[in-house]
């Protein structure tokens, strides 16, 4: 069966997305590039691709059944305004980035392509300040928290259940429900990937559990909730200290579940910098990104390193379906 398109998402304007879309482009074979296609603003991408010296012809995507030159990089255009083509107003970026969101949501749920990958795209833009993965759950309508953000390389994947949110918000946020929703959706996916059920590790909320007194999380809530999914068959052990996990003790688990999103982003990043990608799980579609942010600071600076979206692209093009 022919493999559909590989969309991309430019995703901001004001970022490093047009340096790591270049870089990742170059390192793709022909057969690959055949597939590729970015959702963003052909003007915007070729003065980037112009201010920053790179020479590569681009070609507007007007049917998704185009026949592809590989040579050319072919956009779905998304209109935009802008004057400065890396200093784009925010009221334009958040319009730019939501309609290509939702192109691209479109396409999947109606199966014309098979999801996507997003470049980075800045939470100040987007509605409530959230994050793409919160804002393609509203779209799937997905209202009981059950969408995941998994953060994975072949060594390692975590995941926060609790993700762009403040940090004094983190232990209201913590439910039963939620553990429950998340750690079911998780173990689905890993089962039907990978057909076997994955060993879960889930940390505690405070330093050393805070000794399980019962006014805490971990006496309340954390502990009993994983009695209650190990008595439904789900491999889950804890809650761990989260100081001590990520020594040596991770390589045990197939996925460490941290209670929000530093306490296990934070490791992963120092232990393999931007050696990771992030997938949404739940959705009704995939849908991955490059782990890292949109890098204002190295903008023009030719530091960028598209090793996460080099390989968001080619998990994307394992997945058989």
């Amino acid at each position: 069966m022919k493999k559909k398109r590989i969309v991309i998402i430019f995703g901001d304007p004001n970022s490093i997305n047009s340096e790591i879309i270049f870089k990742t482009w170059k390192k793709l074979n022909s057969s690959i590039k055949k597939r590729v296609c970015i959702v963003g603003n052909i003007d915007l991408i070729q003065k980037q691709f112009s201010t920053l010296g790179y020479n590569l012809k681009l070609v507007e995507l007007k049917k998704l059944d185009q026949n592809i030159d590989y040579r050319k990089l072919n956009v779905i255009n998304i209109n935009l305004k802008f004057k400065n083509p890396f200093k784009v107003l925010k009221k334009d970026s958040l319009k730019f980035v939501k309609n290509s969101l939702n192109l691209a949501h479109s396409l999947s749920e109606k199966k014309y392509i098979d999801g996507f990958i997003n470049c980075p795209i800045s939470k100040t833009i987007l509605p409530k300040k959230s994050g793409v993965t919160e804002y393609l759950a509203s779209k799937c309508n997905i209202k009981d928290n059950s969408e995941v953000m998994l953060i994975r390389n072949k060594y390692l994947s975590v995941i926060p259940l609790t993700t762009h949110i403040n940090i004094n918000e983190v232990s209201k946020r913590i439910k039963t429900s939620l553990i429950k929703n998340k750690i079911f959706t998780f173990n689905n996916w890993f089962t039907n990937k990978y057909k076997k059920k994955p060993k879960i590790a889930m940390l505690g909320l405070n330093p050393h559990n805070s000794e399980f007194k019962k006014n805490s999380e971990e006496f309340r809530i954390i502990k009993p909730s994983i009695n209650y999914l190990k008595k439904k068959g789900i491999k889950i052990s804890g809650p761990f200290s989260a100081d001590t996990i990520f020594i040596k003790e991770y390589k045990n688990y197939d996925v460490i579940v941290g209670m929000y999103h530093d306490q296990v982003l934070g490791p992963f990043k120092s232990l393999f910098k931007f050696n990771g990608i992030n997938i949404t799980l739940g959705l009704k579609y995939f849908r991955s990104s490059p782990d890292h942010g949109v890098a204002t600071n190295l903008i023009k600076k030719f530091k960028a390193d598209p090793s996460s979206l080099l390989e968001c692209v080619h998990y994307f093009n394992s997945i058989k379906k």
